[in-house]
Parts: structure tokens; sequence; C-alpha cells
């Protein structure tokens, strides 16, 4: 009887921006994904706004929603009365409690799964920079070196141009 859900992580990590260093999701998008209305999805939170402190959900800025929407070339948002809801990833986790439905509970799971797999590839990603940088400082001291060697060769070759009369050692012949 129950519905197969089919979101793909892709969808659910196009819909995850970074605002405040924070990765989170927009009321709306959360709406779209719950298929519920974003004024509903509001209502319930507010219904149960305890559990939602700052640090899993707070409203965006009038810069930060201007700067959102000058991201997309094309605004789909529509006019708006208040400014967006921000959900965290501890704020998305807490919806399904407050949304009781089955869509609301396959949702979440998907949601967190393609945060887990951000986190997965963020990590990656980390990694590899820091093997980057690692490289680099090598190849720093590569250069350092061989400059180094550059110049010794440069006071070398110096010396050898500069042919002075070398005073010669030990017993000295005498003019006739």
């Amino acid at each position: 009887m129950s519905k197969e859900i089919t979101i793909t992580e892709e969808s659910v990590i196009n819909k995850i921006y970074i605002i405040r260093d924070q990765k989170v999701m927009l009321d709306k998008d959360l709406a779209e994904l719950y298929d519920v209305t974003t004024g509903n999805l509001n209502k319930a939170v507010g219904r149960n706004i305890k559990r939602f402190p700052e640090d899993f959900m707070f409203e965006l800025t009038k810069e930060e929603f201007d700067n959102l929407k000058s991201q997309f070339e094309i605004s789909s948002w529509g006019g708006t009365r208040k400014m967006p809801k921000a959900f965290t990833e501890q704020g998305v986790a807490m919806l399904s409690g407050v949304l009781h439905s089955d869509r609301a509970i396959m949702v979440n799971i998907q949601i967190m799964r393609a945060y887990s797999k951000m986190r997965e590839m963020l990590t990656d990603n980390l990694g590899l920079k820091l093997e980057i940088e690692e490289i680099k400082k090598k190849l720093s001291n590569h250069s350092k070196n061989i400059e180094l060697v550059f110049n010794y060769l440069d006071e070398l070759i110096d010396k050898k141009d500069d042919k002075k009369p070398r005073t010669q050692i030990g017993y000295k012949k005498d003019k006739e």
C-alpha cells in the first residue's frame, strides 16, 4: 500500500545551500520534497517551535535572501511575505517528528543520506587538499634546493673565469 518515493540524492544535494557557514535547506524546498505547502510546513514548525532552536532553524535576513536570489538567473521565488526559514541538518531531522506522514519519514531518510554523502565528498576533498598542500611544500623545497645548486654553480663559474695568478707554494727557483 505504501508508495515508493523516488527522490535522487542529486536533487536533494542541489537544494542544500551554504548560509552563515552552515549547510541548510530552505522551507520552500523542503515543502516541495514533503509534498506540502510552505505555509503548512511553517505552521507545523510554529506549533512545535521548541523543537527548533537557532542552531536547527533560522530565518534569513533580507540581505541573505537577496544574495540567494541573485545566484539564480530566473527567480522562481514569487512574492514572499516573510523571509524564508533555513533548516540545518538537525532541523531537517527534527521535521520528521513534526510532519506526521509516511512520506515525511521516507523523504527525511533520503535527505539524511544526501547529507551523509555530501559530508563524505567534503571529507574526501579535504584529504586531497591536504595531499596537494604536502606536494606543494615538497616542490617548494625542491625549488629552493635547485636554486641553491645553481647559485653554487654560478660561484664556481665566476671563480673559474676570474683567473688570478696563484701564488706559488714551496721552493722558488732563482731567476737567472
